[in-house]
This record gives C-alpha cells, sequence and structure tokens, in this order.
C-alpha cells in the first residue's frame, strides 16, 4: 500500500466474467516509480503479459487516475484508460477530460480494472469506495447520447445528478476497431480503440457519483507555492491565458489558420501540404479549398454558443457548436461541443472539403456512435483517394472526395457495419492496406492515423509519428509546441537536426502529465519546476526536477519494452510512404514548405542515440538503469549483441 498524498490507495478489479468485485491498495514502490495513471496503468496492462489477445478475456482495461487527479491543481479533470489496442497490437492510453477522473477520485478510487468478459451487457456503477455491475442489456444498441441521459436517470445515489458516465455507443459494441470511450456525451478517450476493448468485454458504461471531495496536500507550503506560480504563468501566457490566449478564445481549432499558414495542413490525404497548394494545383487559378472556413476563429464568429470547462480549468477550450445543416433534404439541427482542431481538420480539409456545419454534424454522429474522429475522418479520406485510384471496384460507389454527405451517413454504416465497404472501414487503415493493395494509401503508423501536422515540414512530429508508442500521435511528445507555437522557445520547423532529442524530451514531459493526470495544455505554460513543487507538495515527496524527468522517461521505456516484447522493434518506427526522403512514392510538400520530405533515416539514428536503444529496442542495461524491474528483458544488450530471451 502507499501513503503518499494524492492517492485514495483503493484499487478495484472487477472480474466481469463472474461478476466478482475485489479491492486492493496500491504498492508504494510502483507509485514513486510510475506516478500514476498512464504509468501506474501501463504497468498494470504489462502485469497481464504483453502477448495477450486485445479483444480478449485476458486484457486489462484499466480507468486510471494521478495524484493530481482531482485537486486544485489546474487543469486536473483528466482520466487515462490504458489496455493493448486492438487497433494496433501495442500498448496504448487514452485520456479525456471533463469530470469523470476528479469524481473517479473523489469517490475513493485512484483506478478501475476491468478483467474477463460479461456474459450480458452490464455496467458499473462506482460510489463511496463501491463498484456495483448492473444489467444493460436494455442499453445495447443505444447511441451514446441517449445512454448518459438514461443512465443520469436511472443511476439512484446520495449525490443527486452529480455523476460522470463513460459510455460506447454501436462503435464499441460491434468492436470498431477504433471505437472509443465517450464521457459526459462529448470528451473522447478517443485513440487506439478503447472502446472496442470495452464491447468485447460487454461493458456498455461507467457511471461514477460522488461529492466533492479534493484531496488535501501534505505539504501545503510547497503545493501552494508551485500552485501560485502555475497560475501566474498560465494566466500571463498568449497561450492559455483566460479569455485572451489563442487555446481560450478559439479552442484547439486556433491552430488551423497557423498550420495553413506554414504549408504544414495535409489536405486530401496529405497529397498537398496545404489547402491554397490544392487549390493551386486543382483550382484552375480559383481557391477551390480554404481551411479559413472551419478555423477557430470562423466558428467562434459564426457557430459558438458556449464555453464549457472541465474541473479546475481556467481556460475553457471547449468550444461548443450549434448548427442547421441540410442533409439529403433534411435538415439537421446538431449541438455539440467538440469542435476540435485535428477532428475537424480529418473530417474536413483531409477529406478535401470545408463544409463547417455538415463537419459538426459529423462530429455530433462520431461521438454518438462512439468511433474516434481523427481515425474516422482519415480511414474516409484514404477510401476517397483508393475509390479515384479504382481499388474498391465491387464494393459499390466508395466514397468521392469531399463527398460530405456521403461521410455522415458512413460513420452510422461503419459503427454498425451495415455494409460490406463499412465493414471493412470499421477494422481500420492496416486492414484496407492488406486487403486493397493499398498501403501507399495510409497515413498510419503502426495501424493509427496522424493528426493534422505534416511531417513533411515538422520533421518533430515527423519523428513523433515515428515512436510514439501508440501509433502515430501528435500527443506523445508535441513538438509543435516549439515547432509552430514557440514554446519553450522556437525552433526551425522544417530542421531536422535536434528534432530527435527534442521529441524525446517532450515524450518524457508528457509522460509525467498523463501520469499526474492533467491536461497537457498547461505545458504552453507550465514546466518541470511548476511541475515538481505541485507534485511534491501534494505526495509529500522531495524529488528533484531531474528524478521527475527520469520518471517519464522510465514510463515511455516501459510502453517501449512492452512492445518490444509484443513483437515491435525499429522497423516498425516508419511514416506513410509519400512523407519519406527517398522513398520512391514520396510527394514532397508545396507552397512554403515546397521540396520538404521527412528524412527518417537520420532523424530515428539520432532519437535512437539520444534514448540509448538498439535499432528501437530498449536494451536491458536501459532497463537496469531504468529499474524497470518487469518481464523477461528484451535480450538485447547495448552492445547489440542478442542474449538469450529469458537472460
Amino acid at each position: 500500500m502507499t501513503e503518499l498524498g494524492g492517492f485514495q490507495d483503493h484499487v478495484a478489479r472487477i472480474d466481469l466474467g463472474e461478476g466478482d468485485v475485489s479491492y486492493e491498495g496500491i504498492d508504494d514502490a510502483d507509485a514513486r516509480k510510475y506516478i500514476g495513471a498512464r504509468g501506474l496503468g501501463v504497468k498494470y496492462v504489462f502485469e497481464q503479459g504483453p502477448d495477450v489477445d486485445p479483444l480478449g478475456p485476458d486484457n486489462l482495461l484499466a480507468f486510471m487516475t494521478g495524484p493530481l487527479t482531482g485537486t486544485q491543481v489546474t487543469m486536473s479533470g483528466r482520466i487515462a484508460v490504458c489496455t493493448k489496442s486492438p487497433l494496433t497490437g501495442t500498448v496504448t492510453d487514452s485520456h479525456h477530460g471533463g469530470w469523470s477522473g476528479a469524481r473517479l477520485k473523489w469517490a475513493g478510487f485512484d483506478g478501475l480494472l476491468f478483467e474477463g468478459q460479461a456474459d450480458h451487457p452490464v455496467y458499473a456503477v462506482v460510489e463511496d469506495g463501491e463498484v456495483e455491475l448492473r444489467d444493460a442489456s436494455h442499453l445495447w444498441g443505444w447511441g451514446v447520447h441517449d445512454t448518459v441521459e438514461e443512465l443520469e436517470d436511472e443511476v439512484e445515489g446520495s449525490y443527486g445528478k452529480n455523476l460522470s458516465t463513460m459510455a460506447i455507443g454501436p462503435g464499441g459494441e460491434n468492436e470498431v476497431k477504433y471505437a472509443c470511450i465517450m464521457n459526459e456525451d462529448d470528451r473522447a478517450s478517443g485513440r487506439g480503440g478503447t472502446g472496442c476493448v470495452m464491447g468485447n468485454k460487454n461493458l456498455k458504461a461507467v457511471v461514477v457519483k460522488s461529492s466533492t471531495r479534493m484531496p488535501k496536500p501534505e505539504d501545503k507550503e510547497t503545493f501552494q507555492k508551485g500552485h501560485k506560480q502555475a497560475m501566474q504563468v498560465i494566466q500571463e501566457s498568449d497561450i492559455t491565458g483566460p479569455n485572451e490566449g489563442g487555446l481560450s478564445l478559439y479552442g484547439t481549432n486556433v491552430l488551423m489558420n497557423l498550420t495553413e499558414e506554414m504549408d504544414g495542413l495535409p489536405t486530401k490525404n496529405a497529397k498537398y501540404s496545404s489547402t491554397r497548394s490544392m487549390s493551386d494545383a486543382e483550382g484552375d487559378g480559383e481557391r477551390i479549398l480554404d481551411s479559413e472556413d472551419v478555423s477557430g476563429e470562423n466558428v467562434r464568429e459564426n457557430i459558438l454558443v458556449d464555453e464549457p470547462t472541465c474541473h479546475s480549468c481556467p481556460v475553457a477550450c471547449k468550444k461548443e457548436v450549434e448548427v442547421q445543416a441540410m442533409h439529403k433534404g433534411e435538415e439537421m439541427n446538431v449541438r455539440t461541443e467538440s469542435y476540435e482542431y485535428e477532428s475537424a481538420w480529418a473530417l474536413g480539409p483531409n477529406s478535401g472539403h470545408v463544409e463547417r456545419d455538415k463537419i459538426a454534424v459529423m462530429l455530433e454522429r462520431c461521438n454518438d456512435v462512439g468511433i474516434d474522429t481523427i481515425d474516422a475522418g482519415n480511414t474516409m479520406a484514404m477510401t476517397m483517394e483508393m475509390t479515384e485510384q479504382g481499388k474498391l471496384d465491387g464494393l459499390g460507389d466508395g466514397i468521392d472526395w469531399g463527398d460530405a454527405d456521403t461521410m455522415i451517413d458512413m460513420i452510422d454504416a461503419i459503427g454498425n457495419r451495415e455494409t460490406e465497404l463499412a465493414d471493412h472501414l470499421a477494422e481500420g487503415p492496416s486492414h484496407l492496406a492488406a486487403e486493397f493493395d493499398a498501403a501507399g494509401n495510409s497515413l498510419a503508423v503502426k495501424g493509427q492515423t496522424m493528426a493534422a501536422y505534416d511531417p513533411r515540414c515538422m520533421k518533430g512530429m515527423a519523428i513523433g509519428y515515428a515512436t510514439s508508442n501508440r501509433g502515430a500521435c501528435h500527443l506523445r511528445g508535441y513538438t509543435p509546441a516549439a515547432e509552430i507555437l514557440g514554446v519553450p522557445e522556437k525552433v526551425d520547423p522544417r530542421e531536422w537536426e535536434g528534432k530527435g532529442e527534442l521529441c524525446a524530451l517532450f515524450q518524457d514531459l508528457h509522460a509525467i502529465s498523463d501520469s499526474f493526470d492533467i491536461c497537457k495544455f498547461n505545458a504552453f505554460a507550465e514546466g518541470i519546476e511548476e511541475y515538481v513543487l505541485q507534485y511534491n507538495g501534494m505526495t509529500g515527496l522531495d524529488v528533484s526536477e531531474e528524478e521527475l524527468m527520469e520518471a517519464g522517461e522510465r514510463v515511455y521505456n516501459l510502453e517501449r519494452y512492452y512492445n518490444n516484447l509484443a513483437g515491435f522493434d525499429g522497423d516498425d518506427d516508419s511514416l506513410p510512404d509519400r512523407f519519406v526522403e527517398g522513398h520512391e512514392d514520396a510527394i514532397p510538400a508545396q507552397g512554403g514548405s515546397e521540396g520538404e520530405l521527412a528524412e527518417l533515416d537520420k532523424l530515428k539514428a539520432e532519437y535512437y542515440e539520444v534514448r540509448g536503444w538498439e535499432d528501437g529496442v530498449v536494451p536491458d542495461e536501459k532497463l537496469a538503469e531504468l529499474d524497470i524491474d518487469i518481464g523477461p528483458g528484451t535480450g538485447v544488450s547495448s552492445g547489440g549483441a542478442a542474449a538469450p530471451s529469458d537472460d
């Protein structure tokens, strides 16, 4: 057990197959080494074995909070969902905001560990340190929005409506490989197929009820010093300043115009590096596509209706919108709070259109069906390119570029696997690539598609996509902070040298914040100094900045070690062919980034040297250095000589 501040020292282990719930504490050494949330969640998943079937009863689905979750710390409403991904075959962690993380902590828990498979649909109710399983057969087949509304009325308890519901829709029930878990309607643990695992376990929802019982810091003076310092830098930041900073005013979609201006916005399945470049090539002198139409500025001026926030967050980056859009002759009235940058990009410019209001309809449909907006949009963009090339002949009409109406219908079709084409799309880009000889059309790394940052002209993002432990991802190491926003300092986005070191630094720093579990957006203002003060103040520890950074490195290496044992190595640290310097199918960037491609081999060599890895594999010496004492070791030494796997 642990007595560190910020922890409840209380975890529920739920065997869905048997219907049993047991309770346990947290190992103190693990709490110190892996911090919490993401770090501890991955440790629990690792203990199940890296060779488990992602869609088998032995795969663990862990809902984890960290020592700063639900506290006075700014942006501390996050929760991590950790499991083995059915989309990528890697370990994955996917986080969402809102209030469920804080309420889980206030309800007396650090985490919920779901094992096995229920023989009928169930949902879990969490309250006052206990977990109860209830029948969910009547909810199976329902969308997320109706499920959340029904459970708000159905679940009784001493805290009234003060609850959070984390639920899946038809996408999770039908095991769409990129199905997500939706929280309070429109916050998503979106990436890696966490909702697919939840559906496979016949777990429809997790409902958390609680009063507000924030953990108290063990060292109040140190905590208050760190908290005051953090609040000051957040308020003074041009990015996070409440009601003034770009993130506060426009949400994540503040980036749409910025990436377009630097010709770093992948367009039309990344054939082009901006909507302007596409227009120059295909518009016969006209601007046929303009990302401004779906930018944060446009959204704020025309369709914004509310700016809700998450627990303990002064920034309020959520942008709730309301639209009336015509779809095949029918007016659709939609209100949704998730008009995010990456989502709007994947479902918009990367799919060849900028119909702002129809993108809002798509976002609402993805949320209700319960599928990841990034993978849904990118998979449809891939399908559009395959349709154009005649690779889907015999599967109906496919999807034409920019056909927003077909995209809207396809979201429901994917979630319910309604047609043969939709069934293929539900399996994800790697399946499409293998089934239709379409590897060159995929924007995926390790089976997960990339986000809205072009790796041809943002070289930190190139190595970030390639080495992300959960497949292509911008949030494992958010180098655009430096390459676009100048945080902590501006670097040349098109220069490859130094990006391996920059990427590793961001990856370790984000492993810390994900393990706390606090929002990554605080890193636009806060740094390791504020992290150490608040962490030490809450837990009562006295770690140095170097020790905390080493903990982040330990978490990242634990994940890589898991993936190594699951069969991944440097060959899997790849990029889509069209981005890579020297590849015969490379498509150089255009406009202000003209001619740019990712120097992948150079980036990987630099990155591996910084990490101390051997061709993408964590050597046993590195495991020993970081005190990672779980599993058999990789059998690789720093000298490059293979050792027996059980050595």
